[in-house]
């Protein structure tokens, strides 16, 4: 089986899918305030990407290229993604559907960060995210893991 990441057009045909997230009580990564906020229909620069199974979505994510200049986690400075809100529905868990996301995203070549969830490091660092090593982020109430391209390295604030 193939597995097909897409970009999500930002309509209301998508924002009924994201509610089907929603109902599964992971609230804090609904997207639907999101795509209500960013109400253009079928806008073409979408942050929104997911996998369809049949005709429902059953894995998004949100993904954000970041400018260099507001880079703390990367050396050199570089322009970078950043996921955030990635989710797959219980019953498509353990299927790849979460790592194909993440793939499409290192496939665009360049460093990615993400805030991780509770209970979600494990797969991130399955994906070969590492934790930054200096605690600036803490404080921000941010715990964030980054991945990085070869040679493109993570900051040395030892």
């Amino acid at each position: 089986m193939t597995v097909v990441v897409e970009k999500l057009k930002v309509n209301y045909k998508t924002l009924e899918e994201f509610k089907k997230f929603k109902e599964y009580g992971i609230q804090e990564l609904s997207m639907s305030e999101d795509l209500e906020a960013n109400m253009i229909e079928n806008d073409s620069d979408s942050p929104f990407f997911g996998i369809y199974f049949g005709d429902k979505l059953v894995a998004r994510m949100s993904m954000y290229q970041i400018s260099g200049q507001y880079n703390r986690y990367f050396e050199p400075t570089v322009d970078y993604l950043e996921i955030w809100k990635l989710e797959v529905l219980p019953d498509y868990q353990g299927k790849g559907y979460g790592m194909a996301l993440v793939e499409f995203a290192k496939q665009k070549g360049m460093p990615i960060k993400t805030n991780p969830r509770i209970n979600s490091r494990e797969f991130w660092k399955r994906m070969g995210f590492n934790p930054v090593s200096y605690e600036l982020d803490r404080d921000l109430g941010e715990n964030p893991l980054i991945w990085f391209p070869e040679g493109i390295h993570e900051k040395d604030h030892e």
